[in-house]
């Protein structure tokens, strides 16, 4: 009796799809935003690899041997471009060189956006500064242009800076901070979808569905922050460095400068007086440090004035490394730029 049963049960268990059984794809991924993301794609499958620590600068690192080791046995590379990680092209060509590859800046359809110059940025006069939106339907970036140049050696592993100053070209060309405007972040969901699907296309239908469910409730999302930010127009404030501009045009909140010229890089005395200048003439509400960098020289410099000394964060420092991290950075910066609206 119980070989006839097994006989029967040939025929059910050939019926169901070999879905669970089948190997779950190893993602690689540059920063917590965009393991967010790939991990609403992924969903119940499995879980991407960080490669580069939490809390820890992109724009200099060295990988540890277990994150190189992630590389090495990855099936898709997710990162964001060689402007945010100049370091690591070399890395993910000689580890990952069998692997998909998705470079999120090169993603058709995108928003683009230049870098600002100088210690203070014109306001609701985008064209100036680089606020216009470029759309990329084709890949037309030279990215060894925009390389955030000497930032190699930087930083330690966590991070901190270590005696660099002003260089007016250290940040020019295209601003590679893009996952901050959701817009950006939708599209993205819809081209890690496409390359897990021709990895792993038995399970193409789920991961489309995911990204199609994460975009709707990055749809949902944008539109809270916008009606929670409506007010906060004409909020004047200073930020770390300019990592924020994708945020400030999809919410329309504008900083009116930056402390460093690059996140690697202490400023000049003729910024910091400009910035404070620009702090007692101006108006400025709130003065912005990043948890990644030491927040002392930011008090020493605002310290005495009428400015709100804040942290914004723009990789999600602090935030569980789940796929709800990407929400909850872009509603922490929202509630920065309430708590500083409102006094």
């Amino acid at each position: 009796m119980n070989n006839r049963l097994a006989r029967l049960s040939w025929p059910l268990l050939a019926a169901f799809p070999l879905v669970a059984t089948a190997d779950v794809p190893r993602v690689a991924v540059d920063i917590p935003p965009v393991y967010s993301l790939v991990s609403k794609v992924m969903g119940e499958r499995g879980d991407p690899e960080l490669f580069i620590q939490p809390g820890a600068s992109p724009h200099g690192y060295s990988l540890r041997p277990s994150e190189a080791q992630s590389l090495d046995d990855a099936d898709l590379v997710v990162w964001v471009s060689d402007a945010l990680t100049p370091w690591l092209s070399g890395p993910i060509d000689n580890l990952a060189g069998d692997a998909h590859h998705l470079e999120l800046m090169d993603v058709p359809g995108i928003t683009t956006l230049e870098y600002r110059e100088g210690a203070t940025f014109a306001l609701n006069d985008g064209d100036e500064h680089g606020h216009g939106h470029h759309d990329h339907d084709h890949h037309e970036h030279d990215h060894g242009d925009h390389k955030h140049h000497h930032h190699e050696d930087s930083h330690d592993e966590s991070g901190h800076d270590h005696n660099h100053h002003d260089h007016d070209h250290s940040h020019t060309g295209m601003n590679p901070h893009a996952w901050l405007d959701p817009a950006n972040a939708r599209r993205w969901l819809d081209a890690i979808a496409e390359q897990l699907s021709e990895i792993d296309p038995d399970n193409a239908a789920y991961y489309r569905d995911n990204a199609g469910q994460g975009k709707e409730e990055l749809t949902s999302l944008q539109a809270h922050i916008q009606d929670r930010l409506a007010s906060s127009a004409d909020t004047r404030f200073i930020v770390f460095h300019d990592a924020y501009q994708y945020f400030e045009e999809a919410f329309n909140v504008h900083a009116a400068g930056a402390i460093s010229l690059g996140d690697a890089s202490s400023p000049s005395p003729a910024r910091i007086e400009k910035l404070q200048t620009l702090v007692n003439d101006e108006n400025i509400q709130c003065v912005f440090s990043e948890p990644q960098f030491n927040p002392q020289m930011v008090n020493n410099v605002f310290g005495d004035t009428s400015a709100y000394i804040g942290v914004m964060d723009p990789l999600g420092v602090g935030l569980t490394l789940d796929a709800g991290l990407y929400d909850a950075l872009l509603e922490q910066l929202a509630n920065e730029i309430t708590r500083c609206t409102d006094g």
